[in-house]
Formats: structure tokens, sequence, C-alpha cells
């Protein structure tokens, strides 16, 4: 797998983030760490090429990168380092006389010149190589056996940071520790006592790498790294070029959280880059950004600044964020309570106020809440600062958001005497059919064209002063009649809560596919924001007749760990469905993890097939190829097949009688995702 990956790697787990009070910076007894002294006494922040301009970057195309910084306000945000990763280096990247060189062609005035020029922007330049010795075909370059030269050379160059890599490394199975310190103290030692960032980057984690003892790993770097680095990377990467998932952000951001004591000023834990517009939505890397800040993370743009909307750059700049992130405590924020689909992370920060990150890691929005007791603050009266909203309210003690799926909400929290603006949160609208009572409120309701709703917002007042004749509107799509559907709340006392109900008519031409619905709520002309959207899906037309082949039916949506699902074949590679030797004519074909949802309008009352692992599994590997499959009806499990195994196919006759959101779902049986080709074998829905 190493040999695949020809130059660096910027090289993915069920985590137990350590829990602690968010009280002081270090508690543990773990290693201190280098002192504030340090070249970066908080979290640095900057660009790296690797993912925006790839292993073949020209010393014009880090330039005009550099103006854009400088042009762009995200310098005098904080974002002042030029990080060359792998490709900077020339083929052959050692020259007869021992010392690295730079790509002639892309580089032609040379290494030093790149960095004068970065430096006369009044930015600081970064530079890569490889803890283990050069091995052709496993790294770009290392620096094994070499690394006071390269320390050295770095420093006279005029270079302010270096990245270590550990392909190389791996490769010539050293053992990290050893190698990290001693070109961490070569870095120290340079010739030209330039002080330089150390961030030590050793992407190698099990299993995703291999099998590999706890030593080798990045799991195990917080045991030494934070006495010899400013900063270690705590997981491998956070994604591949192009595509930074939201999955896997969550899990570097879990993986990170491991060890928080080790952490504070000039010293940090890494969870890798920044990753706006390579692969996840707006509100997936504004999630990223608040938990990289709450982390006390060096905040590094993986992307081409350059090609970024105004939405991604805003989070990127937003003062209040950066502020929290840049705070001088230094402290590496934990997890409040249990973990969950929702969880609350604090951060004490240097003026006695707490960051608060309310985290949805679901599909759907949510009120997540917490209180000011939980986290460690004492007093009657709070100011809540919305960093992404910049809405300041006023608290007696509950903390709470409506957050979006996959969203986070990042306040800070400060004791204060003064009454303010009582904070009142909406939560977003729970919507279900008029009439239908086996459908629970939900905020991802399944419908049908000219079908009438009905919705209710809650609000809460979490102030400690009433808050007298709010306003809430309703905002539908364009087309859809909204009227309410009771009277308006007169008053929300101080922590308490009313509802407004509204009724939503669907137009009868509706078309199929998703709609938002949300509410914005004011008091007194004062706007308190608007909630998350809830999510209603139109679905195609339910199926009709006695036995109705599923997989030929219209689904609502479908999902599969990797390609697309299949109608009538095995995932990747167009195979007939078959399983233990017996070929079906009709199913789906899909990679855990997978969601198949279909629309059945309450129209049936049985669906009848059969699930399998593909027999395709066996011409590829003995790795993986295990499976669970569920059928879920209106949020309700039907029925569960356990761990099904390879060779063999289970059957099933499942009760739907009333169900109208239907979902086949497909996950992993423990081994991974690998060679996971399962099959939804001849269903058949039994319909009126």
């Amino acid at each position: 797998m190493i040999a695949t990956v020809p130059l660096s790697t910027n090289a993915a787990a069920a985590p137990d983030p350590t829990t602690t009070p968010p009280a002081v910076a270090n508690t543990t007894g773990e290693p201190d760490g280098p002192p504030a002294s340090s070249p970066s006494p908080t979290p640095y922040q900057g660009w790296n090429t690797y993912y925006g301009l790839g292993g073949d970057f020209t010393a014009d195309e880090v330039l005009d990168v550099a103006d854009f910084l400088v042009s762009s306000g995200l310098a005098d945000a904080g974002y002042d380092i030029v990080w060359l990763d792998g490709g900077w280096q020339d083929d052959i990247p050692r020259g007869a006389d021992g010392i690295l060189r730079g790509d002639t062609e892309r580089f032609p005035d040379g290494m030093a010149a790149l960095a004068d020029a970065i430096h006369d922007r009044g930015l600081r330049a970064g530079i890569y190589t490889d803890a283990g010795p050069y091995i052709p075909g496993s790294c770009g370059l290392g620096s094994g056996g070499h690394y006071q030269t390269d320390a050295d050379t770095f420093a006279e160059w005029g270079y302010d940071a270096v990245k270590v890599d550990f392909l190389c490394g791996i490769a010539a199975d050293l053992d990290p520790q050893d190698a990290f310190t001693a070109f961490a103290r070569a870095l120290r030692d340079n010739s030209s006592g330039r002080p330089m960032i150390f961030n030590l980057c050793n992407p190698v984690t099990s299993p995703d790498w291999g099998d590999y003892p706890e030593e080798q790993q990045s799991t195990w770097s917080w045991t030494y790294a934070p006495d010899i680095a400013e900063s270690w990377r705590t997981y491998t990467d956070v994604g591949f070029v192009g595509q930074i998932q939201f999955k896997d952000v969550l899990r570097n951001f879990d993986a990170n959280a491991r060890h928080p004591g080790v952490a504070g000023p000039g010293h940090f834990s890494d969870p890798d880059y920044l990753g706006p517009e390579l692969g996840m939505t707006t509100e997936e890397f504004r999630t990223q950004m608040t938990l990289w800040t709450i982390a006390a993370a060096p905040l590094v743009i993986a992307s081409d600044p350059r090609t970024l909307s105004r939405p991604s750059m805003d989070i990127l700049l937003d003062d209040d964020v950066l502020t929290i992130d840049q705070d001088p405590l230094g402290v590496q924020g934990t997890r409040i309570g249990a973990a969950g689909t929702t969880e609350t992370w604090a951060k004490p920060l240097a003026d006695g106020s707490v960051a608060v990150a309310l985290l949805n890691r679901g599909d759907r929005p949510a009120e997540v809440t917490t209180t000011t007791r939980d986290l460690g603050l004492r007093g009657r009266s709070f100011a809540v600062l919305d960093t992404w909203t910049d809405h300041r309210t006023q608290s007696a003690g509950t903390i709470r958001a409506a957050v979006p799926a996959h969203g986070a909400a990042l306040l800070r929290v400060t004791p204060d005497r003064h009454h303010g603006v009582p904070r009142l949160v909406a939560t977003p609208p729970a919507v279900t059919a008029i009439g239908d009572d086996t459908v629970a409120p939900t905020t991802d309701l399944l419908a049908t064209a000219g079908d009438r709703l009905t919705t209710e917002v809650t609000l809460h007042n979490d102030g400690s002063t009433p808050v007298r004749r709010p306003e809430v509107a309703l905002e539908a799509p364009e087309g859809w009649t909204v009227r309410p559907a009771g009277p308006a709340p007169r008053v929300v006392r101080p922590g308490g809560s009313a509802t407004a109900s509204f009724t939503v008519d669907v137009p009868a031409d509706a078309g199929t596919g998703g709609y938002d619905v949300a509410a914005t709520v004011s008091s007194r002309g004062v706007p308190a924001g608007t909630t998350p959207p809830s999510r209603v899906t139109i679905a195609p037309a339910a199926p009709s007749g006695a036995g109705v082949v599923l997989s030929h039916h219209p689904w609502v949506s479908a999902t599969s760990g990797w390609m697309e699902p299949t109608v009538d074949q095995s995932v990747g590679g167009g195979n007939p469905l078959t399983v233990a030797g017996t070929v079906h004519p009709t199913g789906l074909g899909v990679a855990s993890p997978s969601q198949v949802r279909y629309g059945l309008g309450a129209a049936c009352t049985r669906l009848t097939g059969a699930v399998g692992i593909d027999d395709a599994v066996d011409t590829v590997g003995p790795e993986g190829g295990t499976a669970t499959f569920d059928i879920v009806g209106d949020d309700e499990t039907l029925w569960s097949s356990g761990v099904v195994e390879r060779g063999v196919e289970l059957s099933f006759d499942v009760d739907v009688t009333g169900v109208r959101d239907l979902i086949l779902r497909v996950g992993d049986g423990g081994d991974g995702g690998y060679n996971d080709r399962a099959d939804w074998l001849s269903p058949l829905a039994h319909c009126g």
C-alpha cells in the first residue's frame, strides 16, 4: 500500500474520546511539551500545497496563492504559512554534495529564493521531507542519514516550518519515536539558529495501512511528540485528494480527542487539514472548522484558496471563531457527557469564558442542550455569543441550539450579571401528514403530492426574563400553502416553552424530490434566528399490485459504500445477483454501508425476499465479505438479519402494513467494508 503513494501523504475505528472537565489545560500528569517560547505558542495557521496543487506545483503557482492569501485577508486573519508539501524536490532529490535540491525547471531560482519571495509578502514559508531514507517508489524524498544536513539546509534557505512525513520511515521499519526525536534535535540545533515549527506527521494507522505495532502508529505519537514538536498528527489523512468526506472528518476529530491533556501552548494535536469544497457541503465544512477550533488545532487550508466560494471564505475568516482557536490558554477541548449522535464539547478560555460546540453527527436536524453547571461555570446569568451568527443573548443556565444535520453550533458562554435579550431557541419544524397516526412528527418526512401536512415549532426561553408575543413564520417552498393551525404564543416564560402550529398544503403537481421547511422567529421585531430546515421528500407514486418487484420500482434515494447501487446486478462488476450458487433475476446490489429508500404510501402489507453476500467476492479475495441487513419502516426496525457471511442466503417475510417510508439498510459485519458486496434478492412488495 505504501508504494502506491509516490510523493507524500498528507499522509482513517470506533473512537473512544477522552472526557475530562474543561477546567485547566493539563491535569493528567502527561508531558508538558515545548515551552511557550515555541515558534508557535498558539496553533499555527496557513495553507499547504498537497490537496490544492498536487505534487507537480511550480514557484509561480505557489507565489500566486501567496499573493491571494494577502489580498483576500487570509494572511491578516493568521493564515500566514505557505507550506510546500511533497513534490518540490528534483527527480533525484539529493545532489552529489549530499544537499537536497528542488526541481530546477519548476523552481528555477532555487528554494531559498522562493522562501525569500514568500517572506517579501509578509508570510512564512514551510517545507516538507520524510524521516526515512529515500526509497524510490515509497516516498518522494527522505532525510534518513542526513538529519542535521537537511535541518541546516532548511534553515539556511530561510524556511520557518518543516513537515516531516513517515512514508519512507515505515518502509524502512524505523522506530518513529527514535527517528522523529533525532530530527527534532537536528532542527533545534540547526547551524543558523533559526526557529522552525516542527510538524510531526506519522500517518501510519491500523487497519488503514495494514497491521502495524501500536508504537509505529499515529495514535502513539502523543506519548513522545509533545516534548519534541509544535504539532503531531493524531490519525491518518483526513481524506484523499478531492475526497474529504464528513465521516472521515469526524473519525479524525475523535481520534484527535483521545489525549487532550498533552496539548497546550506551543504544542498541539493535529487532526489534519481543513477541507473546504473538497467533498463536504458548506455546513459540513463549518462543522469541521468548529471542531478543529474547539480542539485548539492548527488551521491549515488544504484547498486552493483562489477557487473558494464566499461562504467558505467567510467560515475561514470568522474573527470570533479564530479567537477561540487562538486563545492563549491553549486548552484542547473535551467532550462533556456521553458520546452519541448529539454531543457537547467544551474548551475553557483565558478570560474565564467557555467555548461550547454543540455537535449533531446525525442526518436530521436536532436540538442539542447542556447547562452552564456542566460546563464548570457558576452564576445566575450568562452572556452567550453564537460565533457563526454573531447573535448575542442571555441565558439563566441552559445552553441550547437547534443544529442542522452534520452541523455544529459554536458558542462562547461568559458569566455576566447584566441581563440582555433572552435566549430564545426554536426547534426545527416537526412535520407529519394530517390524519396519519402511524408516523411520528419528524424532521425528514416522506410525503406525496397533494398531501396536507401539519408542523409544530417549539420555542424555548432559556433566559431569565419573559419573551412576549414571539413571532413565528414558516418558510415553505414556492406554491406550497401555509396557514396557522392555532393561536400564536402570547408569552414564553423564563425556563418555559410554547408551541406554534401550522398546516401546509403540498401542491398536487409537486415534483418528486426534497423540499425544505424552516421557521423564522423574532421577538418585538428583533430576529432570534431561523431554524435548521426540515426536509419533506415527495416520493414517487406508491407500488400497486399483488407482487411488485421492488427493485424495479423507483426509489426515493439510494446509497452504496462504494460505486452506485445496481438493479438486478451485483455492485461493482455487472454480474448477475448470485448467492450460494443461486442466481436471482431481480434485486439490488450494494456495498456497505448502504441505504435504499422507497415510498410505500401505506399501500402494502408484506415484503418478501432474501439477502446474502454475492458470490463475486470469492473471486476478489478472502478479506471482509460480511454484512448486516435491516428493513426499517417509518423509523422502526421490522427485521434484522444479524451478521451474514459468505455462502449464506437468508429469507425474510415482513409485515409492512401501514408503512409509508421503507428503508433497506446494509451495514458492515465488523470486519471492514472491503468486499462487502451485499445483495437484496427477489424483493416482492405485496400491495393493494
